[in-house]
């Protein structure tokens, strides 16, 4: 076996091996005597078939089988003699006519195109200064959320007396058909259907229309589906439904007591004052850490300059890339981003992506030199709560996982990032801060130079800019006013 380095610019490597056809076939020979004892082929006793027919037999078979073992083997020894340690797998491009190789014609000869992991020394997670903002919530806030469970579980009561009509926030009982120039649609119709008037549960203009109805009577509710409706058959159609209303009701106050926490299955309201509180500080618990994590994500990026493997930026350039196609697609771009042109947007999104490269690398080699693992017992929980989440096909999905290697390393990765970062955090100076809720929640702005153009000098970023950072990096989003939405960890790229 030849091997030759071609190229070897920065952190892509290319080399030339050429495997010479004697020793193809010498292995296609030992893989013949192999198998022979196990043939049963007709016409011969087991074990006594001729080495010559079993060539010509499965001769092809056996041979493609013996190269893509030696392309697997030769390609690892490069590696290994070469003290390579490769960013991604290895690109292999054949040489010649690779039918006359299999037909034992020809020497096996390709190139092997790799990028390497970069050299550099992570900076010590001791020198590194934190500051975690945190909150407690206050007994206003949890009266509030009471108070949102009480009119989330109010309950109505029939309206009486001589003149009832349907107000906004009354609920009605109503029967309907939707037809489509009169003929009526799948879906359109249903018995006994309670509905809030102004709830904006049904489509717009529909709860409208019956404000003002009285019980036991008629109505004609004229509306347009809007044009992104999920339904493409009703998307932008007029409908027109034929109501009967059937009864009307009005809210009852709902009292805060002891019998208002039973209803929710709760001991008392002392204990569901305790929970709810628990609660909020659970929320923003993760929002504090989101706070924290994006501060150490960005000292981590600044303290950092090193080579990036060029095909990894551009595998993950091109996974947000696909996104952002995708939200242009859909009319789902931030305002921000869709005044401009493609070009600038490549430029913001490939920052970004070099940013998560190389935040990933500084991660997976602290990770490595802290001798950082992600257990059975960890993978499996992460495999158990995924799979939860489909339901009746959980165990479906489970075996899926257990067979899958790629998809076991996609749980893998924000598991590993988290117990690096907890190790960061763990070894740096942390000085908490007591800050408003307003100032937990509130959107970060992006690092300063992401989301400039070339042309234009850093500056503020709007919160779509921050909204779009923080998607890319993994789906790492900003809070929303109320509560912290579940954050899924930016995949850490270990090698």
């Amino acid at each position: 076996m030849q091997i030759v380095e071609k190229s070897g610019e920065g952190l892509s490597r290319v080399y030339g091996v050429t495997v010479p056809v004697a020793d193809l076939t010498d292995r296609l020979e030992r893989r013949i005597a192999e198998i022979t004892p196990t043939l049963n082929i007709k016409g011969f006793r087991p074990g006594k078939v001729p080495p010559a027919h079993v060539r010509r037999l499965y001769g092809k078979a056996l041979m493609s089988e013996v190269v893509e073992q030696t392309l697997t083997e030769t390609t690892q020894k490069v590696l290994e003699d070469n003290k390579l340690r490769p960013a991604g797998d290895p690109d292999l491009k054949p040489e010649g006519d690779m039918n006359e190789v299999i037909e034992g014609k020809a020497d096996l000869a390709y190139e092997i195109a790799i990028d390497i992991m970069p050299e550099f020394e992570p900076v010590d997670p001791a020198t590194l200064s934190l500051e975690r903002p945190v909150y407690e919530p206050s007994d206003a806030e949890v009266d509030e959320t009471i108070g949102e469970l009480a009119k989330q579980n109010r309950t109505y009561e029939a309206k009486t007396g001589k003149s009832v009509k349907a107000e906004d926030g009354d609920m009605v009982v109503i029967d309907f058909v939707g037809k489509l120039d009169g003929v009526a649609f799948e879906g359109g119709t249903a018995t006994d259907a309670e509905l809030v008037l102004g709830s904006g549960q049904f489509i717009p203009g529909f709860e409208d229309q019956l404000v003002g109805a009285t019980p036991d009577s008629d109505a004609t509710v004229t509306v347009t589906f809007p044009e992104n409706y999920q339904a493409p058959n009703l998307a932008g159609k007029e409908a027109v439904f034929d109501v009967k209303v059937k009864e009307v009701k009005a809210p009852a106050e709902t009292a805060v007591d002891d019998a208002f926490a039973e209803r929710l299955g709760i001991e008392n309201l002392e204990k569901l004052r305790e929970l709810i509180r628990s609660n909020l500080a659970q929320q923003y618990a993760s929002a504090s850490r989101f706070k924290l994590k994006r501060a150490l994500l960005d000292q981590l990026d600044s303290k950092h300059d090193f080579p990036l493997p060029p095909k990894m930026v551009e595998a993950e350039f091109n996974t947000i890339w696909t996104q952002v196609q995708q939200d242009k697609a859909n009319g789902a771009l931030p305002e921000d981003d869709a005044a401009k042109s493609d070009e600038q947007l490549e430029t913001e999104y490939r920052k970004i992506a070099e940013r998560r490269v190389r935040l990933g690398l500084v991660l997976a080699e602290i990770g490595r030199a802290n001798n950082v693992q992600v257990s059975e017992q960890e993978l499996a929980e992460a495999m158990r709560q995924e799979a939860m989440r489909y339901g009746a096909q959980a165990q479906q999905i489970f075996d899926l996982f257990r067979q899958n290697p790629n998809a076991q390393a996609q749980l893998r990765a924000p598991i590993f990032e988290d117990k690096v970062v907890d190790l960061i955090v763990g070894k740096a100076n942390v000085a908490d801060k007591t800050v408003s809720k307003d100032d937990l929640m509130k959107e970060d702005d992006l690092p300063e130079g992401y989301g400039a153009s070339d042309e234009e000098a850093p500056k503020p970023k709007k919160k779509a800019a921050a909204k779009k950072d923080a998607k890319a990096e993994g789906g790492d989003e900003a809070p929303a006013k109320k509560a912290p939405a579940k954050k899924k960890a930016a995949e850490a790229k270990d090698e």
